[in-house]
Order: structure tokens, then sequence, then C-alpha cells
């Protein structure tokens, strides 16, 4: 089976990650890309300043750039990955879902939307019954799937194999990657022989999106998880992988090695793009590293270490590439469950 997919705000760099996530995929074809209008009509080798660590595919670069609307997409297209920035994607990720268009999306708008399914496919994917729910309340004939952020994609699925505990509080410092405020987010004279102890708004989504993520589907909304959740999020002048210290504290005492247990044996989807396992547990407590493992399981698996009792419960370490894992791959794999699941 082949699916036709598009992607919108296909230069950035999210853009660029799914790009090179769909080369080669055993079922998505690339049929459209599109961009801004200063790029729309040029082939994608000329609008798109490529900074993946691969080449352009050779069908990919001279495909012509469509400006981001629906008459710029063709109506055989079956599925649109949106990689659009936030505030452009709540202007015209409506106008395709009116049209009928499946919508897998990384942007953050719309995300804790009572309507709309936030879903990480090996978590929450009863989530997706949302869309009929999202059809009947807003009289769109598509459907409008979000991932959510990678700062809390890398923590939620270690929590997930923890819930079975009782979670009752989390807290999370994060040490996150300039991949992850985009090309020109972070200034090197910023950055380097530098730490930035703020990174606007993503307190706030660590915070919500992991009770949404981690919450109950009762047929017509979410009920939020009912965990504490307090975030500090940094930047660290490394390229990709978000690094977190997690402090999990849980109604049953839970040992790092029955921790470690759950988190090995938490299962992962059987879907083209998922890891073969979805957390991997270092005994070592020096892993995970950014540079040494950000690219386990080609960036899609989550790495967890650290693992020691405190006085409150856990604290341990986890690990995620924030540009595959956390943005493009989530994005995609999200695609991977709208088909499995008959959505598209």
């Amino acid at each position: 089976m082949s699916v036709r997919v598009g992607i919108l705000g296909a230069t950035g760099a999210v853009g660029q990650r799914f790009i090179q996530l769909l080369d080669d995929h055993p079922t998505f074809e690339l049929a459209a890309v599109t961009a801004s209008e200063e790029s729309a009509g040029k082939t994608y080798r000329e609008a798109a300043k490529w900074r993946v660590n691969t080449p352009i595919p050779d069908d990919v670069a001279e495909m012509t750039v469509g400006a981001t609307t629906p008459d710029d997409v063709p109506d055989d297209v079956d599925l649109l990955f949106s990689s659009l920035p936030s505030g452009a994607a709540a202007e015209v990720e409506p106008d395709f879902l009116e049209e009928g268009y499946v919508v897998s999306s990384n942007s953050s708008n719309d995300r804790m939307a009572p309507d709309v399914p936030l879903t990480i496919p090996e978590i929450n994917p009863g989530h997706l019954d949302l869309i009929e729910v999202q059809r009947d309340e807003r009289g769109w004939d598509g459907a409008l799937v979000k991932n959510p952020n990678c700062s809390t994609i890398t923590m939620v699925p270690t929590l997930a194999a923890l819930d079975q505990f009782g979670l009752e509080s989390v807290q999370v410092s994060t040490l996150q990657a300039v991949s992850g405020a985009g090309y020109s987010g972070v200034t090197s004279m910023e950055i380097i022989d530098n730490a930035i102890p703020h990174i606007g708004g993503e307190e706030e989504k660590m915070e919500t999106e992991s009770r949404k993520l981690l919450g109950t589907f009762d047929g017509t909304g979410v009920d939020l998880h009912g965990m504490d959740v307090a975030a500090s999020c940094n930047r660290i002048p490394t390229l990709d992988g978000h690094l977190e210290n997690v402090f999990a504290e849980t109604e049953e005492d839970v040992s790092p090695e029955e921790a470690a247990a759950a988190m090995r044996e938490y299962p992962s989807a059987d879907l083209p793009s998922s890891p073969d396992q979805l957390i991997h547990v270092f005994e070592d407590l020096e892993r995970p590293q950014p540079r040494l493992d950000r690219e386990r399981g080609d960036g899609m698996q989550i790495s967890a270490g650290g693992l020691q009792e405190t006085e409150a419960g856990l604290k341990y370490n986890c690990l995620a590439h924030n540009t595959i894992r956390g943005a493009a791959g989530a994005s995609l794999l999200n695609g991977e469950l709208l088909v499995e699941e008959g959505w598209v």
C-alpha cells in the first residue's frame, strides 16, 4: 500500500528532517512540498538551505515548491505533515482540514485543545478516537493530530513506564540542544561558553502536555493525569539531543531495579519507524549522553540512566534526539498510526 503525502513548511529544519525520514519509506510517497510565498515556484534545491547530514534525495531536489495553500497540494495526497511555525499553522492548517486533508502536525498550536489528539503511538494510541469528536464539533472532513513538544516526548515514555506504580509528582530540569530553537533561534554569541536558563513557553508545554498524554480518554474528551509536574528548561551548547534530569514520586515504593525493568519492558509500537525497544536503560551512571546516544534506534529510541533512590522517590536521566524523535519522527509515527488505524 502506497500513501501519497505532503510536507507543509518543507524547507525549515524540521521539514528537512521529514524529507530525510521519508526517503525510501515503505509506505509513504512524497508528492508535495510547500513553503513560504518567497520559495513557491522554485525547485526544492533552490529554496532550501539544506543542513541535514545526508544529501537531498535527487527526486525531492527537483520538486517544485508550492505555496502553503490547499490549491497548491494535489487532491490525491492522502496525508500532510506540518512543520510550520505555530502562528502560521494556526492560520493555515484549518484551511487544509476543511478541504478534507488529514494533518499530522508538529506545530505547537492546538496541542491542548480538548478535541485534538495529542499522541505518542506507544503511549496513547486510543486518543485518536478524539478525531470523531473533532469532526462533529468543528465540521471538518479532515482530521488534525498533534505530537508533543520535543522536551515532553523525551520524558513521557519513561513516565508511562512508571505510572503502574502510581505517579504523584514529577520535577524535571532539561538540558536542551540548540537545534530545538531552529537554525536562527540562538546565535553563537549567546550559546558558546554559556547556558541559557529559560526557554520561553517550554516549561508550560512540559507541565501540561505530559498530563494530557498520560490522561484517560472517556469517549468525549481526555481527563488529564492527576500528577503534579514542574519543569525548568535550559538551553546548552549541544547540537542535537535533549538530556533531562527527572525526579519522580510514586504512590508505591519502587526500587531503581524495578523502575529500570519497567522501562526496558515498556512495549514499542508495531509501526515502520518504531524502534525495536522503546526505552534503552543504561546501568552506567554517566549515560545517556547527547553525543554518544542521541542516534540510538535511528534517532527514535528513548534512553534512560542514572536511576537512583531519593528520600522522595526516584531520580534518573533521559535523552532523545529532539529533531528526529522529538519532532519530524514523532509526526511520522503518528502518520503511520493514522494509516494503521484506518483514519487515512
